[in-house]
């Protein structure tokens, strides 16, 4: 007889053994998932037999984790502003980090009842776009990635938070064809050199979408892009904001000023201190 509680420390085990980072998370998330039933239930339920198809499996998820597939990716969800996200093969796992963003995007959009309206470019799953209508109920967005599996994902995913009547999602390369104006173009675009894609992580490197990944040979062709072409997006004081890459702030400042945006602040920094987060307004 198989129990929830020897299942979860046969995982265990195996992922200490492996040297992984958070074994014990990453055991009660995934035996739990096998066996249907919450994490918790794992310490308050352990002695409770497990079906033969339920250690099957969770045998599976494990040897998927050990292989290198992170849990989110097992899992197919991540959580982000204490919103759930359905992954696929075609998004970036939605990290911390860009909560960052979120907060620095909403700061800048002060008004919770205004009607603003938002421009994601390089939506992924939505999440930061789903995040900012969760928190700006008269808001409207509009999500672009050059992914129609993305696309797939954000909309599912807007509809899931409750935010899909005001969220559209397109298939597009950054901002061709548009031409509605927003009072926010937000980013958080492929920023990672091309050299540097072969040391990231292996996590990353194999698991992530290369096309969410790849900046160009200095990791700033998707900034240069973005901001060529924000300007003719935006209202008259309207706010461009990216995400940041360690050590990118200078030279997407310096892209910025020189497209004509001010930026009035240095970028806000993430809880590991790194600058993150970098807005400027378009004058008009």
């Amino acid at each position: 007889m198989t129990t929830l509680d020897i299942l979860y420390r046969r995982a265990l085990d195996a992922f200490r053994r492996a040297g992984l980072a958070t074994p014990t998370l990453d055991a009660r998330w995934l035996v739990a998932h096998a066996a249907g039933v919450a994490p918790d239930r794992i310490a308050l339920d352990g002695g409770r037999s497990l079906p033969a198809e339920a250690v099957s499996r969770a045998e599976s998820l494990i040897a998927r984790r050990l292989a290198g597939e992170p849990v989110d990716r097992i899992l197919g969800t991540r959580e982000f502003w204490s919103l759930p996200f359905r992954l696929n093969a075609a998004t970036l796992s939605p990290r911390p980090d860009t909560e960052t963003l979120v907060e620095a995007c909403l700061a800048a959009l002060p008004d919770r009842g205004a009607p603003y309206r938002l421009l994601d470019l390089g939506t992924g799953t939505g999440a930061i776009l789903i995040a900012l209508l969760t928190e700006r109920p008269a808001a409207v967005g509009l999500g672009i990635d050059r992914a129609a599996e993305a696309i797939l994902a954000a909309r599912l995913n807007a509809r899931d938070n409750g935010v899909g009547s005001r969220a559209r999602f397109v298939e597009g390369d950054w901002m061709a064809g548009l031409d509605e104006k927003f009072d926010l173009v937000v980013s958080n675009p492929p920023y990672i050199p091309v050299a540097d894609i072969a040391c990231l992580d292996r996590e990353v490197r194999e698991h992530d979408p290369r096309l969410a990944l790849d900046g160009g040979e200095d990791g700033l062709d998707a900034y240069r892009a973005i901001v060529a072409g924000a300007s003719a997006r935006l209202v008259a004081g309207g706010i461009l904001a990216f995400e940041l890459g360690a050590g990118q702030e200078d030279a997407v400042t310096a892209l910025m000023r020189a497209a004509g945006f001010a930026v009035g602040e240095p970028a806000r920094r993430d809880l590991a201190g790194v600058p993150r987060a970098l807005l400027g307004r378009w004058p008009g």
